[in-house]
């Protein structure tokens, strides 16, 4: 048994596709053979489809125009440049929404309804500033009434 020195020329291109042979190599007729293919199983029309879901989701609500954002994605991966799709508010007009997201919940009238609230909500915000200087002021005043009139 002569060793053979290792070729270091290249099979021609048409023989390229085609294994190499060496002498190291098992004969042809000795390779076990390949696995038997597993038919495919045939499956119910009626399988469960598997989903994962977030558990703790929360919705986000545009400040605008009343737009609920409950998609897959949350809502901190979205890009800085997301805009609400229905008024083009910029993502930082979006606040946490805690009510139960219903499955209508972005129809034209609910989202009018909820605009009418927000405002509602933001105007109650606004006026308790005033609210406060006022009651502060009549009570300096009630306070200087007082002081004048038993001293």
């Amino acid at each position: 048994m002569a060793l053979q020195a290792p070729c270091l020329l290249r099979a021609p291109a048409a023989h390229r596709s085609a294994p190499l042979r060496t002498t190291f190599s098992a004969p042809w007729s000795l390779r076990m053979p390949a696995p038997a293919r597993r038919r495919p199983v045939a499956r119910a029309a009626t399988a469960a489809r598997i989903t994962m879901r977030v558990a703790s989701k929360q919705a986000y609500i545009c400040r605008d125009c009343g737009y609920i954002y409950n998609d897959r994605t949350p809502f901190d991966k979205l890009a800085d440049n997301y805009f609400c799709p229905v008024c083009g508010a910029p993502k930082r007009r979006f606040r946490p929404y805690e009510p139960a997201v219903t499955k209508n919940a972005n129809a034209t009238d609910v989202r009018k309804a909820r605009k009418e609230q927000l405002k509602k909500d933001e105007a109650i915000g606004q006026a308790l500033p005033i609210a406060v200087v006022v009651g502060v002021v009549a009570l300096a005043g009630l306070y200087f009434y007082l002081n004048n009139a038993y001293n």
